[in-house]
């Protein structure tokens, strides 16, 4: 499914009710089986450009489109968030099983689709357990596996593992990049991490500061699959070189501006 985002703008009050202009003439597409990584500095639009996507807010100008055939019972998206927003009185069963209910599944198909994903996300044994006899990680696997057992035709990704630990994060990273092969779905993943970026997209889309435009589009230039080793290689450098000169400006106006 290709995501296409025409000259997109969203304002909105803040607290104070003051005007606040956090995208503005956003333009791109990410192509049918991409993974699209969107960056930038705090307070970007870099999360509100997501809730976009999804249809949680509505665009204050502009359009957003998708281009692909559309199966019936097939969400368009499915999002993972950064603090993993499990519901804490349902099982990681029953949370991979919510989106499924949402689309009126039998019950012996949601719970059979359901444990087919929590195995494949290693989750194997854990189905009873509530989110908080898990570990971050595991929680995190939940959220993954509740986001795939849905099957969308894009996913949505805001921040999902910068809650996590720099050793879980790097296992998790790679166990998203090994479904991404096998499913190779269109993912826009929202990151702050230059490396994390670079590691995992085949497109960097880099943001400017408030109100939120489009900087530059940096491809990535390193083969897949993906491994640890690529981390020093010469085009992982030079990709997240160029990054970070194109947003450190960016980033330092965003912390005067005490951006959030």
């Amino acid at each position: 499914m290709k995501v296409i985002i025409d000259r997109v703008g969203k304002r909105y009050l803040d607290r104070r009710r003051r005007d606040v202009v956090a995208l503005e003439d956003v333009s791109f597409a990410a192509a049918s089986e991409e993974f699209l990584a969107i960056l930038g500095p705090s307070g970007c639009g870099k999360s509100t450009l997501l809730g976009l996507v999804a249809g949680l807010l509505p665009a204050s100008a502009g359009e957003i489109f998708f281009e692909g055939e559309r199966e019936a019972g097939r969400p368009l998206t499915a999002t993972v968030f950064q603090e993993f927003a499990l519901f804490p009185w349902r099982t990681a069963q029953a949370n991979v099983e919510l989106g499924l209910e949402e689309l009126g599944l039998p019950a012996a198909e949601r719970a059979a689709r359901a444990r087919r994903h929590i195995e494949q996300m290693g989750l194997r044994g854990f189905e009873d357990k509530y989110p908080h006899q898990l570990s971050g990680g595991m929680r995190q696997r939940v959220g993954l596996a509740r986001a795939f057992a849905v099957n969308p035709a894009v996913l949505l990704m805001d921040e999902p593992f910068s809650a996590l630990d720099a050793q879980t994060r790097t296992l998790m990273m790679e166990e998203l990049l090994a479904l991404w092969e096998r499913t190779r779905k269109t993912i826009l993943y929202v990151t702050h991490n230059i490396q994390e970026a670079v590691f995992m997209a085949d497109r960097v889309l880099v943001l400017s500061r408030r109100p939120g435009r489009v900087l530059d589009s940096v491809v990535i230039d390193l083969p897949r699959p993906r491994t640890e080793a690529m981390l020093g290689h010469p085009a992982f450098v030079r990709a997240a070189d160029r990054i970070w000169k194109l947003i450190r400006s960016q980033a330092e106006a965003a912390l005067l501006e005490g951006g959030a």
